[in-house]
């Protein structure tokens, strides 16, 4: 089945230019190493075995961000299958490449960005002022790749140059589209807001060489909403948004990116705690929460007011 990625080419788009001109996609981390016999099926086993090489190179880096790393670069390599379409930042403020994958991994030595997959571009560039906002948010999410095959029937549409549709959620666990619909404009303004609210009193977002890396963080789950460390180093926060989600669904996801950070994140001395954010608690999520004593519940308010002239 196609799937649908953002796909960012070096920092501030700066190989978007020529990765366009020669036809690829590529990525330089861990740039010295050919990754031709080291590609798993499995993109966790990946990182157990270029984590600790990824820091041996990169001492200056936390765990966090080498594990970010070298889960893009496993999906650059391996995880972007041929015929896969990729969108990728041109560079040029609102604009994006889109392009179809075309061939497995290939390495070129001795080059700052070696790890490349052979894309055929399409004669077409996207303008995020087209997109729903739902694609333009996570489509300019901070990182590397980024999954958008949630708006397969939207860009094929752009790309088509139709009008796009407006999707709200196709999710069965979606209980409530309304409170879904606020939260996905919820988890952006957290994060362009964070020093504002009360969390950013307690918390840092989780940053690497100045740019937010704990925004949609990849698990071998699915993706951390936002990771948020103390400012004392000594707890990372797990934080969910609800989404109108089931409770049941929303406490058991929120189980599963807790036990990946212990499991693979945590430094000595460290320990991680969870939040859930909500518009409206329940009797179930309140009966669940009774037993999780490291997760807590935090309910936000909309301030809506008109004024008149």
């Amino acid at each position: 089945m196609k799937k649908y990625f953002k796909v960012m080419l070096g920092r501030k788009s700066c190989m978007a230019e020529e990765c366009h001109q020669q036809g690829y996609i590529g990525t330089g981390f861990l740039h010295r190493i050919d990754l031709s016999d080291s590609l798993y099926d499995y993109w966790r086993d990946f990182n157990k075995k270029f984590i600790p090489q990824y820091i041996r190179e990169n001492p200056d880096k936390s765990k966090v961000a080498a594990g970010l790393s070298c889960a893009y670069l496993w999906t650059i390599c391996k995880g972007l299958r041929k015929g896969d379409i990729v969108l990728s930042p041109t560079g040029s403020k609102g604009e994006l490449y889109v392009g179809e994958i075309l061939s497995d991994y290939y390495y070129v030595k001795d080059n700052d960005f070696p790890h490349r997959r052979r894309i055929k571009w399409y004669d077409v560039i996207i303008r995020r002022d087209d997109m729903s906002e739902a694609l333009r948010n996570s489509s300019g999410a901070i990182g590397t790749t980024a999954d958008l095959s949630a708006y397969a029937d939207e860009i094929e549409k752009l790309i088509g140059t139709q009008a796009p549709t407006r999707v709200i959620s196709n999710n069965p666990d979606v209980e409530d589209p309304v409170s879904f619909a606020l939260e996905k404009h919820l988890e952006d303004f957290l994060i362009q807001n964070w020093e504002h609210t009360a969390l950013g009193r307690k918390y840092n977002l989780f940053t690497d060489d100045g740019e937010i890396i704990g925004q949609q963080y990849q698990t071998d789950t699915g993706p951390i909403d936002i990771l948020a460390i103390s400012k004392d180093k000594k707890i990372l926060l797990v934080i969910e948004l609800k989404r109108g989600r089931a409770s049941d669904v929303v406490v058991g996801q929120i189980q599963r990116y807790m036990g990946y950070v212990k499991d693979e994140m945590l430094e000595k001395g460290q320990k991680v705690k969870g939040l859930i954010i909500g518009l409206e608690p329940d009797e179930r999520l309140k009966r669940a929460l009774s037993v999780c004593s490291d997760i807590e519940f935090c309910r936000y308010k909309i301030d809506f007011k008109l004024i008149k002239d």
